[in-house]
């Protein structure tokens, strides 16, 4: 898994498959350039708190992203999870089995 560094990426995501689920947005646009690597990025706007907040938010989704991208992420695309606001109060069980519903979304 490779995270994503350049807002080309980002932007290009965008216009991908999205999932909204009740904690955060899945987008995922596949790259069809032979490469199989599964690529991550994550967003947090200050909108949903302060930086503790936000801190604490993505490393909740860097967890989940490490223990379900590897098998359910699709293969050989850019993945984005966008924080949404009522996500950090959300269980981390609840998360995953979001992110689990998510991937079996934009993966058909």
């Amino acid at each position: 898994m490779v995270t994503l560094t350049k807002r080309k990426d980002y932007l290009a995501a965008n216009a991908g498959r999205r999932a909204p689920m009740p904690g955060f947005v899945l987008l995922m646009r596949p790259r069809a350039d032979g490469d199989p690597t599964v690529r991550i990025g994550y967003t947090v706007t200050k909108k949903i708190g302060n930086a503790v907040i936000r801190n604490r938010f993505k490393r909740r989704l860097r967890a989940l992203a490490a223990e379900l991208l590897p098998t359910a992420g699709v293969h050989g695309a850019d993945h984005v999870l966008i924080a949404r606001a009522g996500g950090i109060e959300r269980d981390f069980s609840a998360l995953r089995d979001e992110l689990a519903k998510a991937l079996r979304k934009v993966g058909r």
